[in-house]
């Protein structure tokens, strides 16, 4: 079960909510009110498929009750790749219980998800205050996503997820904020080799939704072969660079 992302396109365009109490208009406080928005229109499509990262992690814990350990609850989710992303760590799984579920993290990998059987589409959506489109917002960790490409070729994990980022485009308009624009983009149909990895602002991928090439026709498996190669190359050339500017020429002094 997948939710076409360019029906959502062609039905949010237009749209508008109230700003925010606070006056905010940037930064999650914004952004929230659409993320929310596109979650209710793929919810009113496929009601018993979608869910926030932590509604479906409560739901999933509910059903298994007798899963009570961080490896028990770890196994309810087949896919390794699929248990680290959604993971919400060894302490905070083992203490979860019905009485205290999870709450939304700002954090979680995924801002919607749409099951089907074996298959995850992870959806995170990203907001831009059209008076402010300047330089290319922080997206995901590179680390995580090497992390992941490194469980999907061990575990041969290549048709069990894909990674949507939905940008809505926003203006103010008497009081409203007004959605003028919205693109979906799959990460795995973007060149690998081209994303840029931000290693200064905590190894963050960094570009616009809007952006982001889709012409990459390579398999997922190469894909993550693709990525891992720029990471591990360019965490390479880091390394010699702080080994030749922060310890080559101090270790001789001590």
């Amino acid at each position: 079960m997948v939710i076409d992302l360019e029906s959502i396109n062609k039905e949010i365009i237009g749209k508008s909510l109230p700003v925010p109490i606070s006056g905010t208009l940037s930064g999650h406080a914004a952004g929230e009110p659409f993320d929310k928005l596109v979650y209710q229109l793929i919810k009113k499509r496929l009601p018993d498929n979608t869910y926030r990262q932590y509604e479906y992690l409560n739901e999933l814990y509910k059903k298994n009750n007798s899963h009570l350990s961080y490896d028990e609850r770890a196994t309810l989710i087949r896919s390794k790749s699929l248990q680290f992303l959604l993971n919400r760590g060894k302490k905070t799984t083992s203490e979860w219980t019905d009485s205290a579920p999870f709450e939304e993290k700002q954090n979680d990998t995924a801002d919607i998800i749409v099951t089907g059987e074996d298959y995850f589409q992870l959806i995170d959506v990203k907001t831009v205050n059209q008076a402010k489109d300047a330089q290319p917002p922080n997206i995901i960790s590179a680390s995580k996503i090497a992390e992941m490409c490194r469980l999907m070729l061990e575990n041969d994990e290549f048709d069990m997820h894909d990674i949507f980022y939905f940008e809505v485009k926003w203006k103010v308009e008497d009081g409203q904020m007004v959605c003028v624009d919205s693109t979906a983009r799959n990460l795995f149909k973007t060149d690998p080799s081209k994303l840029y990895i931000n290693w200064a602002a905590a190894m963050q991928i960094q570009f616009k939704v809007s952006s982001l090439s889709q012409d990459y026709e390579g398999s997922k498996k190469e894909w993550c072969q693709g990525f891992l190669q720029k990471f591990t190359s360019e965490a390479t050339r880091r390394v010699r660079v702080m080994e030749q500017n922060y310890v080559k020429k101090y270790e001789s002094l001590f």
